[in-house]
């Protein structure tokens, strides 16, 4: 298999959950166990290779979270380390860390750097301190303005900013404000997510007066014609780039590409050299993985069976605004064209899908969820 891979590091401590997460992650109660997470992780990582049975080419590392930028330089460093001895790292693979205003600092950003994270990822969200403090956050908008500042000069030149809208009470203008504050930057990516009601979160069981749908859809209309303005082309359903700073490890994942995961709750998905797709996943609480990988506790493997492929392929594939090309669809799942029938074909017909590639047309990926519904097993 000569693709290169993605490695996903998942570091589950936040200070504290925010009301509308649904993520893994879990508040911080104590010191945060650096040394015997990072301990886990290294060996986590070499049984997954035993599993394995061959050692793969990494081309994007992302470490995510909750927050990474709660563990320091020295851990990052040791974990990075770690896994260099490992595995083979591409030289240009990407290395991008996630990071929240108000757990960091320049000392911190620079020590990140050193330690050979080349990609930042700041979770944002805005910049009002009215609306970060409805999202829960820890941070205000003085400190999102200062981890931007802190990223650049710490010599970052690789720096994606997430921004949500739709937020408690937001009025247009106040989202619109938001993403030209975040422009004042040369941030090179920009991850804008409408906030939405997740099952199982605070926000959930206690909702907040979210603007009206019509709203927002005119909303997020003007936001992305602003980002493109600057030259942030949208690329994927919630993603923006500068020419080629596209994120390779979230592509990776889009064209069904092979990825490792470790960690709490971290999955993996690679496709056999005999024909089959299979995931992997470790346990969600931080204490029960570090028991699991103390002892010796392989991952659990989750076959994708072929009935489910058309549908788990073109879920991620048909997010990307330019698609795939059908030999991604052969290539990624081991299956004939023929198995995304009947239902390729009807949506060609009604416009839906272009017919040169697996892409959406604009009308089309205005109904991106009806669309990727058609493949489910049960979709015809």
């Amino acid at each position: 298999m000569t693709e290169a891979w993605g490695l996903y590091v998942h570091l589950p401590w936040c200070v504290r959950k925010c009301p509308y997460c649904d993520f893994n992650s879990h508040a911080l109660k104590g010191s945060l166990p650096e040394r015997s997470y990072v301990t886990a992780l290294l060996e986590d990582l070499r049984q997954q290779v035993e599993t394995l049975g061959f050692t793969p080419t990494i081309g994007s590392l992302f470490l995510g979270g909750g927050t990474p930028s709660l563990f320091s330089p020295e851990a990052i460093e040791r974990l990075l380390t770690g896994i260099r001895q490992q595995l083979s790292l591409t030289p240009d693979c990407e290395i991008t860390l996630e990071a929240n205003p108000g757990t960091v600092e320049y000392r911190r950003f620079a020590g990140f750097h050193h330690a050979g994270v080349n990609r930042l990822s700041l979770g944002l969200q805005s910049f009002s301190d009215e609306k970060l403090r409805s999202l829960g956050r820890i941070h205000d908008g003085r400190e999102a303005r200062q981890a931007l500042d802190a990223a650049f000069a710490a010599g970052f030149r690789r720096v994606n900013g997430d921004l949500m809208f739709g937020l408690p009470d937001q009025q247009p203008e106040e989202a619109m404000a938001d993403v030209e504050t975040l422009l004042l930057w040369p941030v090179d990516h920009v991850s804008l997510y409408q906030l939405t009601l997740e099952p199982n979160t605070l926000f959930a069981h206690q909702p907040p007066a979210l603007p009206p749908h019509d709203q927002l859809a005119a909303l997020h209309a003007g936001l992305i014609q602003r980002l493109e303005t600057a030259g942030l082309r949208r690329y994927e359903v919630s993603a923006f780039a500068r020419e080629n700073q596209h994120s390779r490890h979230n592509v990776n994942y889009w064209r069904f590409g092979h990825y490792l995961g470790i960690g709490a709750g971290a999955h993996g998905k690679w496709h056999t050299r005999d024909g089959h797709t299979l995931r992997s996943l470790r346990p969600r609480h931080p204490q029960a993985y570090q028991q699991a990988i103390s002892d010796r506790v392989p991952p659990a493997l989750q076959p994708v069976t072929r009935a489910d492929l058309p549908f788990e392929f073109m879920l991620n594939a048909l997010r990307l605004t330019d698609g795939v090309a059908m030999s991604r669809f052969r290539q990624a799942t081991g299956l004939p064209a023929s198995a995304l029938e009947p239902a390729l074909s009807r949506l060609r017909q009604q416009g839906l899908i272009q017919h040169a590639r697996l892409a959406c047309t604009r009308r089309g990926y205005a109904f991106l969820d009806d669309v990727v519904a058609a493949f489910l097993p049960d979709g015809d």
